[in-house]
């Protein structure tokens, strides 16, 4: 049975989780970063304030986390069997690759989904079941100040893509970029350059091999 207690015992849970304060994944999640302080869970008169299903799905997709993995918070067990061991995974090993070899051919399939052989690994705690996701490594500082030499990006090949999200390209001519989609359409995209000194760049859908969206960045 839900109650106010476990929700906000699993938001806490899924914060440390993820090694972070609710502060801390209130502003992950694009939230008022008071919005899971403990003394926002009254009201002033003493009534119980609860999150809404709105910040609960910002919170699912900036870490990555299933429904299922939050609802195992809101067991009585707080997500631990009976000999006090989580029972989510504490981690899941993803496909790992440097960012200069993922134009080179033969990492992935037409769908932008990793294949073939010279993956490394890299644990993702909130990989959970989402298939197909991988993690690129930054290299260089053509996408300074956003991201540095050595950050790592989640990619979720497969998942929907809209204005204002930042994504992996691939182009046909073996280009990869990271960028924030700023518009698509039926005949092309445009992105939008996350280095200031790098200029923004349009496609044709034709010369797009694929496109998918960065979900977390190690930063």
């Amino acid at each position: 049975m839900l109650s106010h207690e476990r929700i906000w015992h699993a938001i806490d849970a899924l914060a440390e989780r993820h090694q972070m304060s609710p502060s801390g994944l209130a502003r992950r999640a694009g939230l008022d970063p008071t919005s899971f302080n403990k003394s926002k869970r009254q009201s002033a008169d003493g009534r119980e304030r609860w999150p809404s299903t709105e910040s609960i799905a910002k919170v699912l997709d900036a870490t990555g986390s299933t429904i299922g993995q939050f609802m195992e918070f809101l067991r009585p067990d707080g997500g631990k069997g009976s000999n006090g061991v989580e029972t989510l995974a504490s981690s899941n090993a993803i496909p790992l690759l440097g960012f200069a070899q993922a134009g080179a051919g033969g990492f992935f399939d037409d769908g932008g989904f990793p294949a073939g052989q010279g993956w490394d690994v890299v644990d993702f705690p909130a990989a959970g079941t989402k298939a197909g996701v991988y993690a690129l490594e930054i290299q260089g500082d053509s996408m300074q100040p956003l991201y540095r030499d050595g950050d790592v990006l989640i990619v979720e090949p497969g998942a929907q893509v809209r204005r204002g999200d930042r994504v992996v390209v691939k182009t046909t001519e073996g280009e990869v970029m990271a960028k924030v989609l700023m518009r698509q359409s039926a005949r092309g995209i445009d992105l939008h350059s996350l280095n200031p000194e790098h200029p923004n760049r349009s496609f044709d859908l034709s010369e797009v091999e694929w496109i998918a969206r960065i979900i977390w960045a190690s930063q």
